[in-house]
């Protein structure tokens, strides 16, 4: 007879009871690591002064936060302002040291291209210069808008006698006229400039300092991709640059397939001293997503 007491076998219930109870501790284990981890990140501090690059944020990407919550936490982040507001912002944003570093002006879709929309473009982009330039700040953006049915050749040679006549305005100002490179593959339909080829020659042909483009990696990822040689080769026409992820223009994870640390080292290196300014549309906590935009790009 066996000394060893007599164990009854587990039956299939109490197994599955057993496992239940193992797996919903690993899951409470699970949750609560992440839980703890979302806290730590969530509470993490950055500084984006610690990096060679000046970055900011535009506004319109987080509508469910204010403006005067969101120029605090850019502030608390060591982020120099905020992008893409207008003269009714400003007081908001100096109140917490902040800049704006991208002034609004005119109609993206109706724009420069076309010389019916001229006079309206002409008159909010001398409107936007004295605003900027009143505050001792630089950037005012502009767009060559859609082509509706137009060569690339005449929205071109467009394009220059518009801002022939504005650009001297700019440059009395000590104002930059910045016009974005969008795609007009996703996001905006008939955009005309819509890659770096195009508005580099459109830069040349204007011949101010006071005119350069806007970088959008995002935009320029859908249309022709090589960003960082694009850049390297192009960079003294480039006057200022967004980022965003690719696919879904969300924040700068894995989940996308662009690399920002080495884009945003690329940019710096070039010696760029203008504005590195966040264009993300956030699917989770939006200000987790800024701070591990802004970490990413101290460089």
């Amino acid at each position: 007879m066996s000394d060893q007491p007599t164990v009854s076998p587990l039956n299939r219930r109490g197994m599955l009871t057993r496992a239940a109870a193992i797996a919903a501790g690993t899951a409470a284990l699970s949750a609560s690591s992440s839980t703890a981890e979302e806290t730590s990140t969530s509470a993490a501090t950055v500084d984006a002064k610690q990096g060679r690059l000046n970055q900011s944020v535009c506004k319109w990407c987080f509508p469910k936060i204010s403006l005067e919550e969101m120029a605090r936490e850019v502030a608390a982040m060591g982020m120099v302002g905020i992008d893409l507001l207008d003269p009714k912002d400003f007081p908001t944003l100096k109140k917490h040291g902040l800049v704006c570093t991208m002034v609004q002006s005119h109609s993206l879709t109706n724009g420069l291209c076309d010389p019916k929309f001229h006079d309206e473009c002409l008159e909010k982009m001398n409107t936007a210069i004295e605003a900027t330039a009143a505050e001792g700040w630089k950037n005012v953006i502009c767009f060559s808008g859609n082509a509706r049915g137009m060569d690339r050749e005449t929205g071109m040679k467009n394009c220059v006698d518009a801002l022939k006549k504005i650009t001297p305005v700019a440059e009395k100002a000590g104002v930059t006229l910045q016009m974005e490179l969008l795609n007009s593959k996703v996001d905006h339909n008939d955009y005309m400039c819509d890659n770096s080829t195009w508005g580099v020659e459109l830069v040349k042909r204007v011949g101010s300092d006071n005119f350069k483009l806007l970088y959008d990696i995002y935009h320029m990822q859908i249309m022709e991709g090589d960003i960082i040689r694009t850049i390297q080769q192009n960079h003294e026409y480039f006057g200022h640059y967004h980022t965003a992820g690719n696919p879904g223009r969300h924040e700068l994870d894995d989940n996308q397939e662009l690399l920002y640390p080495p884009i945003a080292k690329a940019i710096a290196d070039t010696g760029y001293q203008g504005f590195f300014a966040h264009e993300f549309l956030p699917v989770r906590d939006p200000m987790t997503g800024l701070r591990n935009a802004v970490q990413q790009c101290i460089v």
